[in-house]
């Protein structure tokens, strides 16, 4: 009799060029047939050197690389390290910055879920969601160009408040678009909350948790999906969270199904967040008036040489904060964002060190898919939202 033999594991490479790895990510699988035995997720594609960059610039001028790590949700980024570098020189910002920065912050919140749950529901093949989702979300950032003049990428935020004043018709304008953000997320959830395609390729895929996210360093929705209710705008309250009457949504199944529908959840407490603010908003400048960390406004720029020297002092030489070194993490779309700086009291960082969500979170995924089909791997890495300019900074 010929003995039987065993076929050796095939090697199947997911990636780097793969619209479903949602960046230049290349994971290789090792598999039975369909199954996956082995999952080895390798970053590198797309190293930004974003800490290393953050050497040679300016205080300031490290705001635009920030933009560069979720790029889904720029402006959070903007206003982490602007909070870091505020922390480190002991400012305060102006009230109305502060409303400004929590309504700007929601609104982001809500785009990159948007993006998420769209992009997830492209890759299982279900295309209408996606429209509904990003018609809302270009609506959006039709207002943040007004802000800014960018869409994606933006450096609105300022060290010490931000770039200018929202425009009189913002206000207005954000409401319009959270009812129709409203509209949008009860059209998605029908079509996906009960379809049996949707459910029988995420529910029970990806399991993990709530002891086992923890101990892979979890936060954000992916955390708060497998039943931990942690939110640091509520266990370290920051720019009024705590005065805002909203909730923390979790959910117990901790598995791809969960970690997508959290996110709808998230929107509408995003956008209770938003109306508070709104509602809220004082009257006031969006900027520090100290010299040594704001520049001063084009007509004494333009008519003083004290304004002109001020201007021409801040851009050459920039901010120098004192010497020290200070850790502050803001609740990102993702997750906890930390931005660790280190100051030696010159005009560019002498370090900078990010904690990005995405770093614990994606490794934690050959745990999640190792068992699992082909086809999972795809479900779950969407599920986990993986934006490859904050994990391979």
């Amino acid at each position: 009799m010929t003995p039987q033999t065993t076929a050796e594991p095939m090697i199947l490479n997911m990636g780097p060029s793969h619209p479903a790895t949602h960046g230049a990510i290349r994971i290789m699988l090792e598999i039975d047939g369909e199954t996956i035995l082995k999952a080895h997720p390798e970053i590198g594609y797309l190293h930004r050197a974003f800490e290393k960059h953050s050497e040679h610039g300016t205080w300031t001028q490290v705001i635009p690389y920030t933009d560069r790590l979720n790029y889904c949700s720029s402006l959070m980024n903007n206003v982490g390290y602007c909070r870091a570098v505020e922390k480190l020189l002991g400012v305060e910002i102006p009230e109305r910055a502060v409303f400004i920065r929590v309504i700007i912050c929601e609104l982001a919140r809500i785009m990159d879920h948007l993006v998420c749950i769209g992009t997830s529901a492209v890759d299982l093949g279900a295309l209408t969601n996606f429209w509904y989702f990003f018609n809302v979300r270009e609506k959006i950032y039709d207002y943040t160009e007004k802000l800014c003049g960018a869409r994606l990428t933006t450096a609105y935020t300022r060290i010490g408040g931000l770039m200018r004043d929202i425009t009189p018709d913002f206000p207005d304008g954000i409401r319009k678009v959270l009812k129709d953000l409203d509209q949008a997320i009860k059209e998605v959830a029908t079509l996906l909350e009960r379809n049996r395609i949707f459910i029988d390729r995420t529910r029970g895929i990806g399991v993990i948790s709530k002891e086992e996210a923890l101990s892979y360093g979890f936060t954000g929705p992916c955390l708060r999906a497998s039943g931990v209710p942690h939110d640091l705008r509520k266990a370290e309250p920051y720019y009024h969270y705590d005065e805002f009457d909203w909730e923390v949504p979790t959910r117990d199944g901790g598995d791809t199904y969960d970690r997508l529908m959290i996110r709808f959840d998230e929107m509408r407490q995003s956008r209770r967040i938003i109306e508070q603010a709104l509602d809220r908003l004082p009257d006031g400048p969006v900027l520090v008036s100290d010299p040594k960390i704001a520049l001063p406004p084009k007509e004494k720029v333009y008519n003083s040489i004290e304004g002109l020297m001020n201007h021409f002092m801040l851009i050459i030489d920039g901010i120098k904060p004192p010497p020290g070194e200070v850790y502050s993490a803001t609740e990102a779309a993702n997750g906890e964002l930390g931005f660790y700086i280190v100051s030696d009291g010159g005009p560019r960082p002498y370090r900078v060190r990010v904690r990005p969500p995405c770093f614990p979170i994606f490794s934690a995924y050959p745990k999640l898919v190792e068992g699992g089909m082909i086809a999972d791997a795809v479900a779950v890495l969407g599920s986990l939202n993986i934006v490859v300019g904050e994990l391979d900074r």
